[in-house]
C-alpha cells in the first residue's frame, strides 16, 4: 500500500531531480561520455566482485543519476534462467554495458520505482508547505531500516540510490552513516554528488569514488537532442547549438535550461561583457543592466550571473592549466589572464561573494552589472 502511495505521488508531486519539462533520468534509455565509468560498474557485476558503496561524483546534469539508474535495472534484473525469464527479459551480465531490455521487469519497475529491492533517498515534497524540502531529512533515510531487513525478493542485489548526497540534513548523514558501516550482504549504495566537500568524511571514507567528467561537445549535443526528443519539445535552431554547447560547460541539464530561458541570448551577452573587457560598450551593459532589473526578472538574472561566474571560471582554468576549450584559451592570452591569475582568481571569488549578498540582501542588480563591467575593465586594462 505504502508502495503504492508513493508511486502514486511520483506522479502528482514535483521530483527534486527532475528538469521541468523532461522526463526523470530513470527513463533515460542511452548514456552519454561515460563508457569507462559505467563499464567498470559494469565489470564489477558481472565478476560478482561489487564493492558495497559507490559515490558517483561530478557537476550537475552530466549523467550521474542515468548511470544510476542503468546500473539499478542491469543489478536489479535477475540472471538465472526461470520459467517466467521471459518477463525479467535476463541476460548474462555484460562486462561492458549496463543496458537492458526497455521491455523487461526490471526496467518497468525501476522506472516506476515500484521494485521491491530499490529504495530511492532524496528531497521530499512538504505537502504542508506545497513545496519541497531544501534537505533530505532524517525520516526519509529511515525508510532503509524495512528495506534493509527484508531479503532480497529474486535477484542477486538490493539497490540503495541517494540522490544528492550533498543534500542530506546532519541528522540524515549521520543514519546513512550507520548503514554504510555495517553494510548488509547483497545491497549496494549509489550516493549521486556535485559537491565532495559538504558530504561527512566518515562517508566518503566508505565509498568508492568515480569521477564523472563533463562531457564532451558531441556527447553532450547527442544527449540533448534525445532529451529533446522524449519530452517532445522543438530542438534549437542550427546556428544556436554552438553557443548553447559552450555555455553548457558540458552539462546537459543546464543546456536544456538555457534552451527553455533563452540562454543563447543571455550567453552571448555575458560573451560580450567579458570579451570586450579592455572597452566596455558602457551603453550596451547599461541595456544589460536596465532588463535584468525587471520585477519579473529574477530567474533571467540567475540565469546570467551562473553563465557568468561558468564562463570566468572556465577562463581563468584555462590560463592556470592550459587545458580546456580553445576558446576559453584564447580569451584568457587576449585578456592577459595568465599573466596575473591571482588577480583575476579573486575577482571570481569577489564576485561569487557579491552575488550571494545580492540575492541575500535584495541588492540593485543593474549596480551588480554595472561593477562587473568596471571590475573587468580594470583587470583587463594592466594588459596594456
Amino acid at each position: 500500500m505504502a508502495r503504492a502511495l508513493r508511486e502514486h505521488e511520483n506522479e502528482l508531486f514535483p521530483e527534486a531531480d527532475r528538469l521541468e519539462g523532461f522526463p526523470h533520468p530513470r527513463f533515460t534509455r542511452r548514456l552519454f561520455g561515460h563508457a569507462e565509468a559505467e563499464a567498470q560498474l559494469a565489470a564489477g557485476l558481472a565478476a560478482g566482485r561489487l564493492h558495497h558503496a559507490w559515490m558517483l561524483v561530478g557537476p550537475e546534469g552530466i549523467g550521474k543519476a542515468t548511470l544510476a539508474y542503468r546500473f539499478a535495472k542491469r543489478a536489479l534484473t535477475p540472471t538465472a534462467v526461470t520459467a517466467d525469464a521471459g518477463l525479467f527479459g535476463e541476460e548474462a551480465p555484460s562486462a561492458a554495458s549496463l543496458d537492458v531490455a526497455p521491455e523487461s521487469r526490471a526496467t518497468r519497475l525501476v522506472e516506476a520505482l515500484s521494485h521491491p529491492d530499490l529504495l530511492v533517498l532524496r528531497r521530499p515534497y512538504d505537502m504542508r508547505a506545497k513545496r519541497l524540502r531544501t534537505a533530505i531529512t532524517v525520516d526519509e533515510v529511515r525508510r532503509l531500516r524495512g528495506f534493509l531487513g527484508h531479503r532480497v525478493s529474486g535477484g542477486a542485489h538490493k539497490v540503495v540510490i541517494v540522490d544528492a548526497a550533498d543534500e542530506l540534513n546532519v541528522n540524515a548523514a549521520n543514519a546513512l552513516l550507520k548503514a554504510l558501516e555495517e553494510p548488509p550482504p547483497q545491497v549496494v549504495f549509489l550516493l549521486i554528488c556535485s559537491m565532495p566537500g559538504r558530504i561527512l568524511t566518515t562517508i566518503r571514507s566508505r565509498c568508492r569514488v568515480l569521477p564523472l567528467q563533463p562531457l564532451e561537445p558531441a556527447d553532450i549535443e547527442a544527449a540533448a537532442r534525445e532529451a529533446f526528443e522524449a519530452a517532445e519539445v522543438e530542438t534549437p535552431a542550427p546556428e544556436d547549438w554552438p553557443a548553447l554547447i559552450q555555455a553548457a560547460g558540458g552539462s546537459v541539464r543546464r543546456l536544456l535550461t538555457l534552451a527553455s530561458d533563452d540562454g543563447v541570448g543571455l550567453a552571448r551577452q555575458v560573451e560580450r561583457l567579458i570579451g570586450h573587457a579592455s572597452r566596455p560598450d558602457w551603453l550596451g551593459v547599461h541595456q544589460i543592466g536596465d532588463v535584468l532589473s525587471g520585477a519579473q526578472e529574477a530567474p533571467t538574472f540567475e540565469t546570467f550571473t551562473e553563465l557568468l561566474l561558468s564562463r570566468l571560471g572556465r577562463i581563468i582554468r584555462a590560463a592556470a592549466t592550459g587545458a580546456g576549450e580553445a576558446a576559453d584559451r584564447d580569451l584568457a592570452a587576449r585578456l592577459g589572464v595568465g599573466d596575473d591569475l591571482a588577480s583575476w582568481a579573486e575577482l571570481w571569488e569577489t564576485l561569487v561573494r557579491d552575488k550571494a549578498l545580492q540575492g541575500t540582501l535584495n541588492l540593485d542588480r543593474k549596480a551588480f552589472v554595472l561593477d562587473v563591467a568596471r571590475r573587468l575593465e580594470q583587470l583587463a586594462a594592466r594588459r596594456s
